[in-house]
């Protein structure tokens, strides 16, 4: 296919814009012009780290980079001279997660966190006179406050006194350098912490439609630059919280639990918010640099682009019934007017605009849109086709007329329909949605609906819009139409004549049994997150139980004691943290006086009384990598414009996208095995990334086949009955058997 320019035009012409118009901002436009972005190559690699680098930030001009690894050390890079300039012994007793400059001390304060869940500050003006194997120096400050992982850090611009740590004991706390440089040792009798901004260890939801009762493990947090007062956080369920800090209650000890506050806005996916997934959850949020969008990535999922500016009752906002809704067939769409049928609109023409350009436009993206349908009646290009649709729809949508819209919506629909990625039938469904929306007799988009919601086997719901189908088609397509109505019919009746089977055979299901000894393997070969049957499909009867279990399986590289200073660098010394819990089991996860978790049957009362709030949905997404391995995966805005999107994957390389349309622009290898951290410097055309390498890496060029990564990455996305772990790892796990509750750390070998 044919490719097509990007939007951020010539670079030839940008550059000699900056000479007719001193206002314009050349030099933000420059910094990740696609031309540039498509030349991204490795230039070197920085060598000084002996374990997993878990953490890679910038200081405030660009010159200084800082880096955190599993080998317990802070390094501190200088960019001009791509030279390791220190490695602080921090004194972690496990791998660190997340470190960063203090803003405004003239880059001399640097904090970090790690598993051991701590937080230390350090003063790097206490290194003067000491060179690279003389660098132990005693922690400014250390807080021991957290009782699990510290998993980011976050810092306000032009504040130099406040920082702030996000742990997966389900707190967010506020560390004011004024107020004390430590935490009270242990066994103090003096007063805990008052420190945690955050509580919410009662707040993570299994879906929209629940209450918060369960540990909100915290993964990630940012604060917007624009709007320092704006802080977001993210952790193990499916919603990102933005909060504002002046709307919160005082500080608090984590003596009592205390409810949830009231955030701002929550953000999550429609398709992703009533699953009740336990493995669905947040690795990485961040604001655009301009702080009007934010960015989530979910493990083993996509990532997601959401508008943090939405009035109350904006199409971006939707409630738990709405989801079902879409899917739901009516004669009007959610109650509201439709635009004008396809047939009665002018159709789009030349004689539609006045303006040259604006019908040179229009022609660009028919153009598009007869490759697209090519691409669909061949069969071939299928991706290519999809990015086609996305550069009409997402880069010029709101140029272009109802008739093209509707054309695009219906032909994207069935493209996804055809390719069938990880949650491809979903967008289908939005696609077909908005396509009704414009023409609410329009058979391509009744019968694309009834096609994917049988894909999602949601029979009974592909029915009704499968008849509609067949009423509105027209008399070339009635036997297709016809024939699909059959086709569900019968899915319908087997599936009911199954469950008559079952009802008169008598069989009840076996009581759930405590102490029972599980398999690994049964754990670790489960159907991928309980997924999707069938691609996002319906789940099991066993799923929808409260006895049902909930495996946790938890694998992150670590050492432990001296381990990591001498390591042989062809072993990954890592542990497999296993717990299970049942869902109707509250009192494990929430303390033994169950204040804040109920008993199953108490739950549907809960579930009644519990009004759910508006979530802000997706506006785009970006597709392509895999994250299922680790749980600090990033995703990051590029330049001081944001406009593009980046991410680490699990096949040792990182994707670029561009943020408008989705539309992927460029693929690099930055690992041996997964690439974690992307970041991308304030000012230069210049990303650092790390990964399970000991190394940080600025990117080299792709050479394989992306169209093929991209598939393999998907079928590690959708596969329901595969490892998650590399073979040797399972070989070694098989060996073990584990009982309920139990935590069994190894050190694993990685070839």
């Amino acid at each position: 296919m044919e490719e097509w320019p990007f939007h951020d035009g010539n670079v030839h012409n940008l550059i000699r814009s900056k000479h007719i118009d001193i206002r314009h901002d050349v030099d933000h436009s420059l910094q990740m012009h696609s031309s540039l972005v498509r030349r991204l190559s490795l230039e070197q690699e920085l060598e000084g780290h002996q374990g997993c680098v878990n953490a890679v930030a910038w200081n405030s001009s660009g010159s200084l980079l800082i880096s955190g690894s599993d080998d317990a050390r802070i390094n501190i890079w200088s960019y001009s001279r791509r030279k390791l300039l220190h490695s602080i012994e921090t004194g972690h007793s496990a791998n660190i997660f997340c470190t960063k400059f203090v803003p405004e001390t003239s880059d001399e304060l640097v904090v970090s966190g790690a598993g051991d869940a701590e937080v230390r500050l350090f003063n790097l003006s206490r290194l003067s006179g000491k060179g690279l194997d003389d660098c132990a120096i005693t922690p400014s400050a250390l807080y021991q406050c957290h009782t699990r992982r510290v998993k980011k850090l976050a810092v306000e611009v032009g504040n130099p006194n406040v920082i702030w740590s996000a742990s997966e004991d389900g707190t967010l706390r506020q560390h004011d350098f004024r107020e004390g440089t430590s935490c009270p040792p242990a066994g103090s009798s003096h007063q805990e912490c008052r420190n945690i901004l955050l509580d919410l260890r009662c707040g993570a939801k299994k879906s929209l439609a629940d209450p918060p009762r369960h540990t909100l493990a915290l993964k990630s947090c940012d604060i917007s630059s624009t709007r320092p007062h704006l802080l977001l956080v993210g952790g193990n369920d499916a919603f990102a919280r933005l909060y504002d800090r002046r709307m919160l209650p005082p500080l608090t000890s984590c003596r009592k639990r205390m409810s949830p506050p009231t955030c701002v806005n929550y953000f999550c996916p429609m398709h992703l918010s009533d699953r009740g997934r336990s493995s669905l959850h947040l690795t990485h949020v961040t604001f655009s640099p301009n702080g009007e969008e934010v960015l989530l990535s979910y493990s083993a999922e996509h990532v997601y682009l959401f508008d943090v500016n939405h009035a109350s009752g904006s199409l971006m906002q939707y409630t738990s019934v709405d989801a079902s809704k879409m899917m739901t067939f009516s004669p009007v769409v959610n109650g509201v007017e439709h635009e004008a049928p396809v047939s009665s609109v002018i159709q789009n023409g030349p004689h539609r605009r006045i303006n040259t350009a604006a019908w040179l436009q229009d022609e660009k993206c028919r153009m598009m849109l007869e490759i697209a349908k090519r691409s669909l009646a061949k069969g071939t290009d299928i991706f290519q086709a999809i990015e086609a649709c996305n550069e009409i729809l997402d880069g010029h949508g709101s140029d272009i007329g109802p008739t093209l819209r509707h054309e695009c919506f219906c032909t994207r629909a069935a493209l996804l329909l055809k390719r069938k990625w990880k949650n491809d039938a979903h967008m289908t469904i939005r696609d077909c949605h908005s396509a009704r929306r414009i023409d609410s007799a329009s058979f391509r988009a009744h019968y694309y609906m009834a096609e994917a919601l049988e894909q999602l086997g949601k029979h009974k719901e592909a029915l009704d819009f499968a008849i509609a189908a067949h009423t509105l088609s027209p008399s070339d397509t009635m036997s297709l139409a016809a024939e699909k109505v059959e086709s569900i019919r019968k899915h319908i009746a087997a599936a009911e004549a199954e469950k008559n089977n079952k009802a008169s055979d008598g069989t009840t299901r076996p009581e759930p049994r405590t102490g029972r000894v599980l398999s690994l393997s049964d754990i670790l070969y489960r159907s991928e997150a309980n997924s999707d049957a069938s691609q996002d499909g319906p789940r099991s009867e066993r799923e929808d139980s409260d006895y049902d279990e909930e495996l946790e399986l938890d694998f992150e590289t670590s050492i432990s004691g001296d381990e990591g200073r001498d390591v042989d660098s062809n072993i990954l010394h890592g542990s497999l943290n296993l717990r299970i819990h049942r869902r109707g089991d509250s009192t494990r996860e929430n303390g033994a006086n169950g204040s804040y978790g109920s008993p199953s049957s108490s739950s549907q009362n809960d579930r009644a009384a519990y009004q759910p709030e508006a979530v802000i949905d997706m506006k785009r997404r970006y597709i392509g990598h895999c994250n299922v391995g680790t749980d600090i995966k990033q995703a990051s805005f590029l330049g001081q414009r944001g406009e593009y999107v980046a991410s680490g994957s699990d096949d040792g390389r990182w994707f670029i996208w561009e943020k408008q349309t989705g539309r992927l622009i460029k693929m690099l290898l930055g690992d041996e095995a997964v690439v974690n951290c992307v970041q991308c410097h304030p000012f230069d055309c210049f990303v650092a990334t790390s990964g399970i390498d000991n190394t940080i890496k600025a990117s080299r060029p792709e050479t394989a086949n992306v169209l093929e990564a991209m598939e393999n990455n998907q079928r590690k996305l959708c596969r329901n009955r595969e490892p998650i772990l590399p073979f040797e790892l399972l070989e070694r796990f098989r060996m073990h058997e584990f009982s309920e509750g139990s935590l069994h750390p190894f050190e694993c070998a990685q070839s």
